[in-house]
């Protein structure tokens, strides 16, 4: 018994030092938040077609308040990207994932994808024609193809960001 305990023990050190350290780290460390980003280039100029992130499974970005950064999902639509969260609804996933609460306070965020940093906002979208698409992406790329229904976006479970271009 006292060799579990010293196991359990010593597990949730270190899951401490790793939750604790990564907010002082360059970006997120795969599922813990992580601190702002310290490196990268920031693209600038004219809003970009977004296609290329059709097939990349995950990037990063960073609330500019409070400043923490994740790695995360992306999708893509019509040249546009967004960021879906999904558990919105359970009692755990508001816990777990307080980013899209934060958001709706202040949705300046960052996008890091490779070495360069775009400057976006997360704007909630709830409705419209763009919805149906994005659960089909959803579902092609992270679901294994299992149909996720319009109904998880109006229940709230399911929440979808656009990465819209912050207006100087």
């Amino acid at each position: 018994m006292r060799v579990i305990l010293k196991w359990t023990g010593g597990l949730l050190a270190i899951f401490i030092v790793l939750l604790v350290g990564a907010r002082f780290a360059d970006g997120p460390l795969a599922i813990i938040a992580g601190g702002p980003f310290t490196s990268g280039t920031l693209v600038t100029g004219p809003e970009p077609d977004w296609s290329f992130v059709a097939d990349l499974s995950e990037v990063e970005f960073q609330l500019v308040d409070p400043p923490r950064s994740r790695t995360t999902w992306i999708l893509e639509h019509d040249g546009k990207a967004y960021i879906p969260s999904g558990y919105m609804t359970t009692w755990w996933g508001r816990i777990w994932k307080r980013w899209p609460i934060e958001v709706e306070k202040d949705d300046r965020a960052i996008l890091r994808i490779g070495d360069k940093l775009w400057e976006r906002r997360l704007v909630r979208i709830e409705e419209g024609p763009m919805i149906a698409p994005l659960l089909a992406q959803l579902s092609r790329k992270y679901a294994g193809g299992n149909e996720i229904p319009t109904e998880a976006v109006k229940s709230g479970y399911l929440w979808l960001f656009e990465l819209a271009p912050r207006q100087s």
